[in-house]
């Protein structure tokens, strides 16, 4: 009887233990898992800032609900989150170059920009217009077709017939901005890879691009710019 007792107790002990590991690890696999990102948080760190961290309020510069009303500074309403998180992370590493973002993003932490990133997808873009119809067509021509003598691929490969882009790839440039357009393709033009690694110029983060506008006129840059500014 003893003996039975004995080994029973054995068995429910063996028991309560593997429930309990069982127990354990799934809580450190819950509390392993990244936090998600909370929209809530990025509107008020967006529209309010954060003084004691150094950080201004996005909207100053982007505008309300991410509808840049200047045009040196991009319209982030309805962008990938995926593509704000990177494009913020790459400003914090100074592969991305900008003095004003660099600092800013410097100040944030990966739930920050997250946040921040989670907010401005759902926003809702403020449509732009082509200004110019006299260049519109071969901007046109180009987004659509590329430049075959030059080994231009179409933007629209990458960045969808309607500039809308495609997720966690290829951000959305619909409306954007002409002036703003134009600077990042310079950027992608004069950045120059030094050697294996190491890139200069501001935007020095994207070999593709790089590739492409160093092929590109200042013409076509700016032709390209105006139709993007018209696309919805």
């Amino acid at each position: 009887m003893n003996r039975a007792f004995l080994s029973l107790s054995k068995s429910f002990s063996v028991a309560v233990m593997a429930v309990s590991s069982f127990v354990s690890v799934a809580y450190a696999n819950e509390a392993a898992k990244p936090a998600k990102a909370d929209p809530v948080k990025g509107e008020a760190l967006y529209s309010s800032g954060d003084a004691a961290r150094g950080i201004t309020a996005c909207v100053s510069c982007h505008g309300a609900a991410g509808n840049s009303t200047i045009a040196a500074n991009p319209k982030l309403a309805a962008q990938h989150d995926a593509y704000l998180v990177k494009q913020l992370s790459e400003f914090k590493s100074d592969t991305r170059k900008n003095a004003v973002m660099s600092v800013f993003a410097k100040a944030m932490t990966e739930d920050d920009m997250k946040n921040v990133a989670a907010y401005l997808s759902t926003q809702k873009a403020k449509p732009g217009a082509a200004k110019n119809k006299d260049i519109v067509e071969l901007g046109k021509q180009i987004y659509r077709g590329g430049i075959a003598e030059k080994n231009v691929p179409a933007c629209a490969g990458c960045h969808s017939p309607n500039g809308a882009g495609i997720p966690a790839q290829f951000p959305r440039i619909a409306g954007q901005h002409q002036d703003y357009t134009i600077a990042q393709l310079t950027g992608f033009q004069n950045a120059t890879r030094l050697d294996g690694a190491k890139i200069t110029g501001a935007r020095g983060n994207s070999a593709q691009m790089m590739t492409i506008a160093k092929k590109m006129s200042e013409d076509e840059m700016k032709a390209v710019a105006d139709y993007v500014a018209g696309l919805r």
